[in-house]
Order: structure tokens, then sequence, then C-alpha cells
């Protein structure tokens, strides 16, 4: 998948079912968090850059990787 060098929004990610079916297997348990749906909007560098509070750098990248091969 293109991710538009972090361009991409989360929305736009959420609604394609395979970069969502990404989200779901690693982070199923938090996609009906209320900020999921806060973040639509947010670019997936924003994400990233917010995640990084909460998740280690590999998962975050291990995501990435798998995304781009979605």
């Amino acid at each position: 998948m293109d991710l538009r060098q972090g361009t991409i929004t989360v929305g736009e990610l959420l609604d394609d079912p395979r970069s969502r079916e990404v989200f779901r297997r690693r982070f199923g348990k938090w996609l009906g968090h209320p900020m999921v749906k806060a973040s639509r909007s947010l670019t997936l560098a924003q994400l990233e850059e917010m995640a990084a509070v909460w998740l280690p750098p590999k998962a975050i990248r291990e995501t990435l990787e798998e995304l781009r091969r979605a």
C-alpha cells in the first residue's frame, strides 16, 4: 500500500479493508476506543509520532512495514 510518505490519513487507512485488517490484528482491542474515531483526520506521520509515547519503536516499525505490504 502506498502510505504517501506518511501523508495518508488514519481515516483512509481504516476505510481500506487491507490496512484495517493490519490494525485489527495488531491493535484490535483499541479500535473501538473513541480516540480512534477522533483521529481519522490525522496523517499516518502524526499518528506515528503520537503512538511513540505508548508503543515501542519496534512495534511501530513492524506495523508500518506491514501496512506497506498490504
